[in-house]
């Protein structure tokens, strides 16, 4: 079986195989001005409001995690790949496939999660459909959610508007989420006190923009992790990215377990965590701004965009080197988002 006769799991891991898919299968048939920005959210405008839409499912395994649930995560994912595009989320929907036999318990402790979410992200779901599929039909639940936010003024952000000289800056430790979800099955347990970081980055996006008008691209760096993300970025601008790894922020427990497991911290997908895209200039007002936020307190500056090797990332290590950072080419940690 390979990729270009059957789906694998590495068609759903947000890297290359995914790329791939995406253009061989789907973009020929559904290409249109509005879908080819290939961003986290579409941005459109109905007479004068400019908005956001972004649609988005959710498959963890397990759907009960320390720091959450597919619920939060659901709301979470959907209310942040709007604000990446600088929109205020306003109004979502949650579509939801359902197992036979699942617990109508743990149905209602998802809900209620949802609902916080939604609370504290201030938006509302107004919509959603619910199915039933035969038992060992579908994994317990799968929930899908599609957003609309609406984008004030002459705001522009989007991965292709990353220019040269910008620095990259990151909100906080990465690779929280996707190891904290591993942790939890079974088979590859092992001891370790982080929690997933699922959270609503909406209102941190707001503060952001509101001491800066150059914050170029923003983008949530979910499946595939920090390298997928920023590759993707670079391919969207044409340009290159230069990282420093001393800079980028890991806790010590997430690299332990990804030594323990042979996998780069720089693929693993978190759930609360952004990347900006700002101009020099305004680059540690933006900085102080998102350290000064509970999402960003652990925020940092962790490279910079360069003319050079244009749609690549680079690396600078901690011993002087320089590692190439490739796209992720398949599925490393599946159902993780």
């Amino acid at each position: 079986m390979t990729r270009e006769d059957s789906i694998l799991l590495d068609h759903g891991s947000g890297g290359r195989a995914s790329h791939e898919l995406v253009r061989r299968v789907f973009l020929p048939q559904f290409k249109n001005s509005l879908l080819d920005g290939l961003d986290d959210s579409t941005v459109f405008e109905i007479g004068d409001r400019k908005l956001a839409f972004s649609t988005d499912s959710y498959t963890v395994d397990p759907i009960f995690f320390p720091g959450g649930d597919i619920g939060c995560l659901a709301v979470n994912g959907t209310v942040n790949d709007l604000s990446m595009r600088g929109a205020v989320p306003l109004y979502l929907s949650a579509g939801f496939i359902i197992e036979e036999g699942f617990p109508i318990a743990d149905l209602k402790r998802i809900v209620e999660s949802m609902k916080g979410a939604a609370e504290t992200a201030g938006v509302q779901i107004i919509a959603g459909d619910t199915k039933v599929v035969n038992r060992g039909g579908a994994d317990k639940i799968f929930i899908n959610t599609s957003g609309v936010g609406i984008i004030k003024n002459n705001t522009n952000i989007s991965g292709k508007n990353a220019q040269v000289e910008d620095l990259v800056l990151i909100s906080g430790t990465i690779g929280d989420h996707g190891i904290t979800v591993l942790s939890k099955r079974g088979g590859l347990s092992f001891e370790t006190s982080i929690q997933s970081d699922s959270a609503p980055l909406n209102k941190l996006v707001a503060e952001m923009m509101s001491v800066s008008d150059s914050i170029h691209t923003m983008r949530d760096p979910t499946r595939g992790g920090l390298a997928t993300t920023l590759n993707e970025i670079a391919l969207q601008s044409n340009v290159g990215i230069e990282l420093f790894e001393e800079k980028i922020p890991v806790r010590e427990s997430v690299v332990g377990a990804c030594e323990l497991l042979g996998i780069d911290p720089l693929y693993v997908a978190n759930e609360g965590k952004l990347i900006a895209f700002v101009s020099p200039e305004d680059a540690d007002k933006v900085l102080n701004c998102m350290k000064s936020h509970p999402y960003g307190r652990e925020a940092a500056i962790i490279g910079k965009v360069i003319s050079e090797n244009q749609g690549r990332v680079f690396m600078k290590t901690s011993i002087g080197g320089t590692r190439i950072i490739d796209m992720l080419a398949g599925e490393q940690l599946p159902r993780i988002c």
